[in-house]
């Protein structure tokens, strides 16, 4: 009996010890165990953001908003709160800034308005919400939780997705509170050199001289192990005809899998969609076994750049490894750890 008793006891151990190697060493883990690390990742936008264009009060004004978002997702974080909550929150704190193309301050269409993307994913159950076209939800991403917190579907746009917001009693706001006279300024200088030339012409010299793609994103791993992802956008200036980028696009600009990671991408919306980005960096990392790291670089900086598609993407895996990976001059970014550790940059 009492060697029976020992070989139990023995296999037990045995299983045990199995299990914390496995959870140690198989990049794949995504076991129910408490995780002792948490952490969170941002981004405000990628693009021509260089030494130069922002003055010293820019500078600081931007880098202190990217600190109160993190604030507040890592508060949310820390007290035990899930990463759904802690990604929705942060984003919104970033949407009601005028200093991102988000929310208040977004860039305009060409018809001088406001149309709003927003996107969040749960990486336990691969539940998501999205919404495209938005014009009253004071924060979209507050819809696009509710989408998939409260309804069966994935993405709602335009008109019916305000719908669903006032019977689900969202904040609407008049469109006019989205837009700041930067952005008019801004619109405005855009149209006068398109009636100089063709669209084309003029997209491209946006592009090459002083435009930068000011979507923001945040992805956070819990303390139970479980991710989110959360994208917010104000979508592409000048913008026409009910184009939507990638952003509420699952798999292109958002995404989020406790068996990989999670990741908010920003920049060309046409080239991430094209490459499904997100989800491409995720497959590669389950089905070749690549670290996070590396699956976001051969994305971002190898596949992307053979197709001139520029942009970035932050992105967190199941043990709070980090990237911000980005193939343009600068990307509004940060991070904070679980032991508090906060990290704000914009250039390269």
């Amino acid at each position: 009996m009492k060697t029976i008793r020992v070989i139990i006891l023995s296999t037990l151990l045995v299983f045990i010890y199995a299990c914390q190697n496995q959870e140690a060493d198989d990049p794949n883990w995504s076991g129910g165990a408490a995780h002792t690390e948490f952490g969170m990742v941002i981004h405000g936008g990628a693009g021509s953001i260089h030494k130069g264009r922002y003055t010293p009060e820019q500078e600081e004004a931007y880098n202190a908003k990217l600190k109160e978002a993190l604030l507040t997702g890592y508060a949310i974080l820390k007290d035990g709160g899930s990463s759904v909550d802690a990604v929705e929150k942060t984003i919104r704190v970033l949407e009601n800034s005028p200093l991102f193309n988000a929310g208040k301050g977004a860039v305009l269409t060409n018809a001088e308005t406001a149309e709003l993307d927003a996107a969040i994913m749960s990486g336990a159950d691969l539940n998501a919400g999205t919404c495209a076209g938005i014009k009253h939800v004071k924060n979209p991403i507050s819809l696009a939780r509710m989408i998939m917190d409260s309804s069966k579907h994935v993405m709602l746009i335009g008109e019916g997705a305000e719908k669903f917001a006032r019977d689900e009693e969202l904040e609407i706001v008049d469109n006019s509170y989205f837009i700041t006279d930067k952005r008019l300024e801004e619109i405005r200088k855009i149209k006068a050199k398109e009636r100089k030339k063709n669209e084309r012409q003029t997209a491209e010299l946006i592009q090459e001289s002083d435009h930068k793609f000011g979507t923001v994103g945040c992805v956070a791993l819990d303390k139970n192990g479980n991710l989110a992802a959360g994208t917010s956008t104000g979508g592409l200036s000048n913008k026409k005809w009910g184009r939507v980028g990638d952003v509420p696009i699952i798999g292109a600009g958002t995404y989020a899998n406790n068996k990989t990671c999670a990741l908010s991408a920003t920049g060309q919306g046409e080239y991430f969609i094209r490459n499904v980005v997100t989800h491409d960096i995720s497959a590669l990392m389950e089905y070749k076994d690549m670290t996070l790291t590396q699956a976001a670089d051969n994305v971002i900086m190898e596949k992307l750049v053979e197709q001139h598609g520029a942009g970035g993407v932050i992105g967190i895996d199941h043990r709070g490894n980090i990237i911000m990976s980005f193939n343009t001059q600068g990307m509004f970014r940060g991070f904070i750890k679980a032991d508090g550790e906060l990290f704000t940059a914009m250039y390269k």
